[in-house]
């Protein structure tokens, strides 16, 4: 019996040795194939594959998103990682570094009697900022010393315009400037006016002038980000909405609106083309550095489209990068890249809303001031978030104010001489960082 015991214990002692040396060994040298006997005996072989990282280590653990993307990983060099299953590769989705905060020694260059600093334009001389108001005016930055000028007004009625920063109930008759963009070979700026449609005012400023304010028949409802291309003088510009004005720019998220376009001006032959149709929320755009093609982003939907504009590829849609965020506005970098102001994270309940738009149908139809309640939550959600996107669609880097005590609802970011200008549609200065 002691004999027996001694045996029994030997064979444990060696089938535990080599059963850690197994482990061991498939851990250090992991099999290039796996194999699995089914309830019916057969063996299931699996191909094992090494999805390689790329100057980090340790993928510590892995998450889904509630679409089923994924896998993400957080890696050693404080990145969070997405596997793009269709490209075969990891890109880069967020930092966890202090280095991308963004209340990074940000100056505020306040505004006096407006709010909303949608969108910047530099001039041909390379002056400027130019900068577009909640009441209605272009303004311009003449330096630390003169500030903000005034430079232009999108509309020709001026009675009420001014007074209290918030003009959302005045802006149908002031205008709301949103996108610009200056044509460099003949100096006139162009401006998308949400209510106005697409305008141009001369290098002395002045009263802006309608150049299109109907696309296929149907007349501009929301007017929203424009580029123009310098070689060609084409401008491409944004028509958030055939139903709904950018006052009601919630019913547009809520309902699910799907009636957006993408328009195409000819100046030349003064021809309006739509290029895209269907779109849900289009807003900011930006053209890539050789023309090739557009960079469009759909805030509902939280992503960013490429249209095809050359090359054998013309007249086709992709979607270029997936945002966990609603997207505004998207600047070309002089570093490479795209800026995209981020106007607020995609929460829980907005997945709840967009996988049930009947959700945000019965919400418009309550007798609430659904906007009004969303500008609320806004300031303590905080959060002001913007991204740098490579030409690939990879996060290159993220400029965020974490505690939201600074920034909120970012529009845009634009980049010029080392430094960052800043908008937001909620705040009464721009932003400015220099890199």
């Amino acid at each position: 019996m002691a004999m027996s015991s001694k045996l029994f214990l030997t064979a444990t002692i060696i089938a535990l040795t080599s059963s850690l040396i197994a482990i061991t060994h498939e851990f250090l040298y992991p099999p290039s194939v796996v194999e699995k006997i089914s309830s019916t005996g057969h063996v299931q072989r699996r191909e094992w594959e090494a999805l390689q990282l790329e100057g980090a280590t340790g993928p510590e653990s892995f998450a889904f998103d509630s679409l089923a993307r994924g896998p993400y990983a957080g890696i050693s060099d404080g990145r969070v990682v997405k596997w793009e299953e269709h490209e075969r590769r990891w890109i880069n989705f967020s930092f966890a570094s202090q280095e991308s905060a963004g209340a990074r020694q940000l100056k505020e260059v306040p505004i006096a009697g407006a709010f909303g600093p949608e969108s910047f334009a530099f001039d041909s001389l390379g002056k400027g900022p130019y900068a577009s108001l909640s009441d209605g005016r272009i303004i311009k930055w003449q330096g630390n010393r003169k500030g903000w000028t005034d430079f232009a007004v999108a509309s020709p009625n001026r009675d009420g315009c001014g007074g209290p920063p918030d003009h959302q109930q005045t802006e149908h008759i002031c205008g709301r400037p949103l996108g610009l963009c200056f044509d460099e070979t003949h100096g006139d700026l162009y401006i998308a006016d949400a209510y106005m449609g697409l305008l141009r005012v001369g290098t002395q400023g002045g009263l802006a002038t309608k150049i299109v304010t109907h696309a296929q028949g149907i007349p501009l409802r929301f007017t929203n980000g424009l580029d123009i291309d310098q070689s060609s003088g084409a401008i491409y510009f944004t028509d958030s909405s055939s139903q709904y004005q950018r006052r009601n720019y919630l019913s547009v998220v809520l309902s699910g609106d799907k009636s957006g376009r993408l328009i195409k001006y000819d100046p030349v032959n003064k021809q309006v083309r739509v290029l895209l149709s269907n779109l849900t929320f289009p807003n900011g755009v930006a053209l890539s550095k050789d023309g090739d093609f557009i960079l469009l982003a759909e805030t509902t939907s939280c992503r960013i489209l490429r249209y095809w504009i050359k090359t054998s590829k013309a007249g086709t849609v992709e979607v270029f990068a997936q945002l966990q965020g609603f997207p505004d506005n998207i600047k070309r970098s002089p570093r490479g890249g795209y800026w995209v102001g981020i106007n607020s994270r995609r929460e829980k309940l907005s997945e709840l809303l967009f996988s049930y738009p009947w959700i945000g149908n019965l919400l418009l139809k309550l007798p609430l001031d659904i906007t009004k309640i969303q500008s609320t939550l806004s300031r303590y959600r905080g959060s002001g978030l913007a991204v740098r996107l490579s030409e690939n669609g990879d996060i290159l880097e993220v400029f965020e104010d974490v505690d939201g005590s600074r920034l909120e609802s970012v529009s845009e970011v634009m980049e010029k001489d080392g430094r960052l200008w800043i908008g937001s549609v909620a705040l009464p200065f721009a932003g400015r960082y220099r890199i």
